[in-house]
């Protein structure tokens, strides 16, 4: 007679440990990305086209704005992937991370690996887009 092996509710510490280290090399990335991002944005017209014919100055212009607010706008999202891996050490130091928040079952671990600061399992994310 086999035993079903009782279904866990939280990662272990080691577990957590673990996914915490992830988070954190993450954060170092993003928090370097999002530094290198801010400098592009600070670095107005260091190009030197003073001297440039006008014409291809304001073509030149026109493309550095266009950098400037791709670049404006991959800084929000990297503040805001920082913000969601800063919540998941949160949810680490509470214990309730890799726990989804639809179905209160745990998140596989390598959904976690791959996508560190989610809180929905692949089911609930896969049910919410269908809806």
């Amino acid at each position: 007679m086999t035993t079903q092996p009782e279904e866990r509710t939280r990662y272990s510490d080691d577990e957590l440990l673990e996914f915490k280290e992830i988070i954190n090399h993450k954060l170092d990335e993003a928090r370097h990305e999002l530094a290198s991002l801010q400098s592009m944005l600070s670095n107005q017209n260091e190009h030197g086209t003073d001297d440039t014919a006008s014409t291809f100055k304001i073509l030149e212009d026109g493309s550095d704005s266009l950098a400037k607010e791709e670049a404006s706008h991959l800084a929000v999202r990297q503040k805001k992937f920082i913000e969601q891996l800063e919540n998941a050490l949160i949810r680490i130091e509470n214990k309730t991370y890799g726990i989804c928040r639809v179905t209160g079952k745990l998140i596989a671990k390598e959904r976690l690996r791959a996508v560190p600061h989610t809180t929905q399992s692949i089911a609930a994310k896969l049910s919410q887009n269908r809806g």
